[in-house]
């Protein structure tokens, strides 16, 4: 097995919460399995989430805290996302981080158009794997919601900036979780972390 360079974002705003806890089992199962892991928890960064009245040409500049996150993001080969989806999106802090960092020259480059005119990706060669939370119930997500928001993610966000592939474990019920579910969800959040996927 080749060892991977993985980089796990937190993206729940809160200090505590199961996006947490996920991030924590898969960087502890995927260290024992050899992997190089950095954790990064959305609620330890200090920076501006408003994007602002700015430009792509004349845009803030990055804090401190994002450019590491940028920099964690090109060390890595794969990076892990824990999130929560809120009113069928990302929460809004996670949305601002993205909306500062995933900027032209560190995310993807207009000046070098692909073919049908979309900006170059900067970070290819890459793999992503989203763990999201959700009430939405899976049938519901999928056939009444479409899993917009996965749509979103794979091909708006992610995919845009060149992560190929992006897979998705998405756990329902997670407000109030029945006896033992979380255990479970849990042992396959390991399970995850340990094959590095």
């Amino acid at each position: 097995m080749t060892a991977k360079k993985i980089f796990v974002l937190n993206g729940h705003p809160g200090a505590t919460s199961l996006s947490r806890a996920f991030a924590e089992r898969y960087e502890t199962a995927a260290t024992r399995a050899g992997h190089d892991v950095r954790v990064t928890h959305l609620s330890d960064l200090d920076f501006d989430d408003d994007f602002g009245q700015g430009t792509y040409t004349d845009f803030k500049p990055l804090e401190p805290a994002l450019q590491k996150l940028m920099a964690d993001i090109a060390w890595s080969d794969h990076l892990v996302l824990t999130t929560p989806m809120w009113w069928g999106g990302l929460p809004a802090r996670l949305k601002g981080l993205i909306d500062r960092a995933f900027v032209p020259g560190l995310a993807f480059d207009p000046r070098t158009p692909k073919l049908g005119g979309m900006p170059s990706p900067m970070l290819t060669g890459r793999s992503a794997r989203v763990i999201l939370t959700s009430d939405t119930p899976g049938w519901i997500m999928r056939l009444l919601y479409r899993r917009a928001l996965i749509w979103q993610m794979r091909g708006q966000i992610l995919g845009f900036v060149g992560f190929k592939p992006t897979r998705f474990t998405y756990f329902a019920g997670a407000s109030h979780p029945k006896a033992g579910l979380v255990d479970r969800w849990i042992k396959k959040v390991e399970r995850i972390g340990a094959a590095a996927a």
